[in-house]
């Protein structure tokens, strides 16, 4: 089976490789794409794969674009982090949809799902599992997802909530995460970097790398370091050195001058 990935998250590509080569099945991973315009291109250029896991939010716009370049003939699994009101308007014209983190049981389901399809029009014409003109139009006004406006966190037996315009950064230490506020207030909350990365805007937000997850505001200075790496330092002052990736970098610069 050949699989291709659209999607812009480097961690949440590598979580989906993982989980298919837990089921077992003989796949091929053709390549993974991270924004609109790199997956027309490929679409338009190579034969067509057997199945399309296909991210909703890429880093250069909605994947539903892709749909107005391209004519998709072929199955498409969404991944996303869409509450589910917003998925109602396309979930018959695609085998399923997957919310992010991906659990392998869903994905599980997903794959049967697929093979399911194929075994039932193995001897009749290809079937179009696109998206009509119409339900596209309607997915596009859809518009950017909802993020959080606030996090919740716990101060002692009390409950306190912070605004997000109010976060400096978010950082993991030994499997807990941090919410750090603008006023350098250190609160525990409930989520994993990776969780918050899909429920703040990533205008505002930038994984830095895998403990860190900044706010545009909490940048002060940039240096550039060894092995062509990045130097970041916040604010308020972290304790640990925040380092950006050399695969990162160009990411980074171009989040900084949106």
């Amino acid at each position: 089976m050949k699989v291709l990935i659209i999607e812009d998250e480097p961690f949440a590509q590598q979580e989906l490789k993982r989980l298919l080569g837990k089921l077992n099945v003989e796949i091929e991973i053709l390549e993974m794409i991270d924004t609109v315009e790199d997956s027309v291109e490929w679409l338009k250029s190579n034969p067509a794969p057997d199945l399309v896991f296909l991210d909703i939010q890429l880093a250069d716009g909605l994947s539903f674009e892709i749909f107005k370049q391209v004519k998709i003939e072929v199955p498409v699994i969404f991944t996303t982090a869409f509450d589910e009101y917003a998925i109602q308007a396309f979930r018959l014209n695609s085998i399923d949809y997957l919310m992010k983190p991906i659990k392998i049981n869903d994905l599980k389901n997903a794959m049967a799902k697929f093979e399911a399809m194929k075994k039932q029009f193995a001897v009749q014409e290809p079937v179009n599992l696109g998206i009509t003109p119409e339900q596209l139009q309607s997915l596009l006004q859809l518009g950017k997802p909802e993020y959080k406006s606030r996090f919740v966190a716990k101060v002692g037996d009390q409950i306190k909530y912070v605004p997000v315009g109010e976060v400096a950064y978010f950082y993991a230490e030994d499997n807990v995460v941090f919410m750090v506020s603008i006023k350098n207030d250190r609160y525990i909350i409930e989520h994993s970097i990776e969780e918050l990365e899909n429920l703040v805007d990533p205008k505002d937000f930038f994984r830095l790398n895998r403990s860190f997850l900044a706010h545009i505001g909490s940048i002060n200075k940039v240096y550039k370091y060894m092995s062509s790496r990045l130097k970041i330092e916040l604010k308020p002052e972290t304790e640990k050195e925040v380092l950006v990736s050399r695969a990162r970098v160009s990411e980074f610069m171009e989040w900084m001058e949106r």
